[in-house]
């Protein structure tokens, strides 16, 4: 692997919290992801399924985790199942996990080849009275696929109908939520990471170049820097595409005049940033562009004073909405008329700034988090809120990723990378 692994004491606790939180005679199961196929004999790159990654450090396809604390046999209570490689294989695709390697990993002691796991399963299934599957339950769910948990939820449902079921992801929703210094430190190497990007691109964008020669910019500098790319798809948008929340065509060239919205980030070891810059094509901004980003810029640090514990999310959305309809009202693109005529369910403001201010970031980029409870010290943020002006053919957004701490303002992991205007306009004419 190119990134540095987290300790395998890590995981341990990581497993040791899931399971407390078990009920008893219960045995839960943890699939990695398939991997998916374009075409032919063609796949896309493996993504292993973070909730398997968070709990045991694999990062390997067809890896199965059986956690089950009542086990009667001790050795029982924690199993990893792995692929063995034959000699042919190998030869194609190289080494895979043994099992020594396994274990130093996830500190597991019982390591299975994958062809002992029915054997194995269908003895424990007479201990356990509880099955706890892991569906995905995010709040932006959004998934059409089958995916290999969802095949395996069907097949154990069929062959053990007796058995009743949990939920796992609740459990990881709350323990996922929290970082822990491990964590953040890869986050904090994520966002470095993408430092290096943006500080490369500041010298490169001019007029004429295309959106996609700066996404290979970034690529370039990830991909040297021991990341495997981007943590998402890329956002590069000149011009009015930058009035597009989720333009990842980047097919366009930039001119003379237009602002450049970057959304990028790089990943590491799993782990997400997510950054967003806001910069002009030309290297210096018209005094109109500059009033918008100084109001954008204003209300990102002050809804970056309001991440602190037991904040709510509906009021801190609530706030951050009352802030930015000042700034609308001083730029003049909204007046106290609007605001006093405004629909509740969609005020005045969402004209200009449609989308959410924060999500949680972690493994996903849209991270694990119960929005129902208040935030805690260690959860981890973005603050991206943004203005967009489709008359005017430009759209600015800025962003950071910030740690709540127990006492005062949020750490900000992006601190290092230029937002001020002044900043940005002399490296982009250096």
């Amino acid at each position: 692997m190119r990134y540095k692994p987290l300790s395998a004491e890590f995981y341990k606790l990581n497993r040791k919290n899931f399971m407390s939180s078990m009920k008893s005679k219960s045995l839960a199961i943890f699939n990695s992801n398939d991997i998916y196929p374009i075409g032919a004999d063609s796949t896309f790159p493996f993504q292993q399924h973070r909730d398997i990654f968070y709990l045991s450090g694999i990062d390997q396809e067809e890896s199965i985790l059986i956690l089950f604390p009542d086990a009667i046999n001790k050795s029982y209570k924690e199993i990893l199942f792995i692929k063995k490689i034959s000699k042919n294989l190998m030869i194609w695709e190289g080494e895979k996990l043994n099992k020594n390697q396994a274990q130093n990993l996830s500190g597991i002691s019982s390591i299975y080849w994958l062809n002992k796991f029915e054997d194995i399963f269908k003895s424990l299934c007479s201990e356990c009275e509880t099955f706890y599957f892991n569906t995905n339950e995010h709040y932006r769910q959004n998934v059409e696929t089958q995916t290999r948990e969802d095949r395996f939820i069907i097949d154990c449902k069929e062959k053990y109908p007796a058995h009743k079921t949990e939920k796992s992801n609740p459990i990881l929703q709350r323990l996922r939520s929290i970082k822990s210094n491990e964590e953040i430190s890869q986050i904090q190497t994520a966002c470095n990471i993408t430092e290096k990007g943006f500080r490369r691109i500041l010298n490169y964008v001019k007029p004429g170049v295309w959106e996609y020669e700066i996404e290979a910019e970034f690529s370039h500098e990830f991909l040297k820097n021991k990341s495997k790319g981007f943590a998402y798809s890329p956002i590069i948008a000149s011009g009015k595409n930058s009035n597009v929340l989720h333009y990842i065509q980047n097919n366009k060239q930039c001119k003379k005049g237009d602002v450049l919205l970057l959304d990028v980030g790089a990943e590491y070891g799993n782990y997400s940033s997510d950054m967003t810059r806001t910069i002009p094509v030309s290297g210096k901004f018209t005094s109109f562009q500059k009033k918008i980003y100084q109001s954008v810029l204003k209300v990102k640090n002050e809804a970056t004073r309001m991440l602190v514990p037991r904040t709510k999310w509906k009021e801190y959305h609530k706030e951050v909405g009352e802030i930015m309809t000042s700034e609308l009202i001083k730029l003049k693109l909204i007046d106290k008329v609007d605001v006093k005529n405004q629909n509740p369910k969609k005020p005045a403001y969402k004209k200009y700034f449609m989308h959410g201010t924060s999500h949680h970031l972690g493994l996903d980029t849209h991270d694990y988090g119960l929005l129902n409870l208040p935030m805690e010290a260690n959860m981890v943020f973005t603050v991206e809120p943004g203005i967009y002006i489709p008359e005017e053919n430009f759209g600015l957004r800025l962003e950071d990723d910030v740690v709540i701490q127990k006492k005062g303002s949020p750490i900000n992991l992006m601190k290092n990378i230029p937002i001020e205007i002044e900043e940005i306009e002399d490296l982009m004419n250096s």
